[in-house]
């Protein structure tokens, strides 16, 4: 049974003749049936709803475009695996996420007093720093499905097509409680002041940021950009939670050199401040890469493993990378 509010709102939109109060109702009691494995029932409504949403456009000056695509090559669907207490994450970040968290979980007590939760999330900062991490974890947290879109599947070389795809997705999606994960934002959401884009592309960014307005919020649409001054100004208007994520500080690797040898049960046979100095400058990413070469390395020498001989070499490994990373990128430059 849908739950009370909705059932109320559905009885105001039709006495109204709100269409649009009414598709963003069904969208939401859909969605609540999803939730409680009741498939065939939100299938049947979801039918109805498109149906019904044909005939209004037939009806009318306008037309719609029916899901034609194969949707899965517009998305990827996964179940979240990353806890968020297992993340390293800043005070300020951790309370806006627990604070995000709740705001869905006690999504009836908001609506009671007719708000909604915030369902926009927008993170920026350097590659490898958790933003794809955060939005799984989020989806874990939340208990929902990780909807990762492929820009392999959405973009076009034909650009009315991106217009077309983009809908596609936003179709599938309104009707299901999800976390809705673009990475590289600003491939898709750039500035469309920008004099060398053609005005199809600032037309696929408009119709980008209507979708994302018209979505319930059942659907947490996160964002990841590396580049956020590549991004329209009206991006950033419409999230409202835009979190910058850093380089892990010094406190922050040496957290997570206490959680790795807890984790795996092992000690690094330096001192933390000799190994926070060696690694200091990296991403999270990176620090990853560096466990899980020393735990290759520690398996492989068993059952005489040297972990300070282990931890010497990767770290020399690792310096000789990345040095040789820096090269690369002055002499491209």
């Amino acid at each position: 049974m849908a739950r009370a509010d909705l059932l109320l709102k559905l009885v105001k939109s039709g006495s109204k003749g709100d269409l649009n109060l009414f598709n963003k109702t069904v969208e939401a009691i859909i969605a609540e049936e999803r939730s409680k494995n009741h498939g065939i029932l939100a299938d049947n409504l979801l039918e109805a709803l498109r149906q019904n949403k044909k005939n209004s456009y037939t009806n009318g000056s306008n037309n719609i475009n029916s899901l034609s695509l194969n949707k899965s090559s517009l998305y990827f669907e996964s179940v979240p695996e990353i806890n968020l207490h297992d993340l390293i994450l800043e005070p300020k970040l951790l309370e806006s996420f627990n604070g995000l968290i709740e705001e869905h979980f006690r999504s009836d007590m908001l609506r009671s007093y007719n708000l909604e939760p915030r369902n926009r999330v927008l993170l920026a900062g350097p590659p490898g720093n958790g933003k794809t991490s955060i939005a799984e974890a989020l989806a874990k947290e939340l208990m929902l499905p990780f909807i990762s879109v492929r820009y392999e599947g959405v973009i076009d070389s034909y650009l009315g097509e991106t217009s077309n795809k983009l809908n596609d997705l936003f179709e599938y999606v309104r009707s299901r409680r999800c976390i809705l994960f673009f990475d590289e934002f600003d491939t898709i959401g750039k500035e469309r002041g920008d004099s060398q884009e053609t005005g199809e592309i600032k037309r696929v960014v408009s119709s980008l940021l209507l979708q994302i307005d018209r979505l319930p919020s059942h659907v947490i649409v996160v964002t990841a950009t590396n580049h956020p001054e590549l991004l329209d100004r009206a991006v950033w208007r419409r999230f409202q939670i835009k979190l910058e994520l850093d380089q892990p500080t010094k406190k922050q690797i040496s957290e997570w050199l206490d959680k790795f040898e807890f984790d795996n049960n092992i000690s690094l046979e330096y001192s933390k401040r000799t190994l926070v100095d060696n690694l200091s400058g990296l991403s999270f990413s990176n620090l990853n890469d560096f466990g899980l070469d020393i735990r290759r390395k520690y398996v492989l020498s068993l059952p005489d493993a040297d972990m300070r001989k282990i931890v010497k070499e990767t770290l020399r490994d690792l310096r000789s990378q990345y040095l040789y990373s820096d090269l690369r990128s002055d002499n491209s430059e």
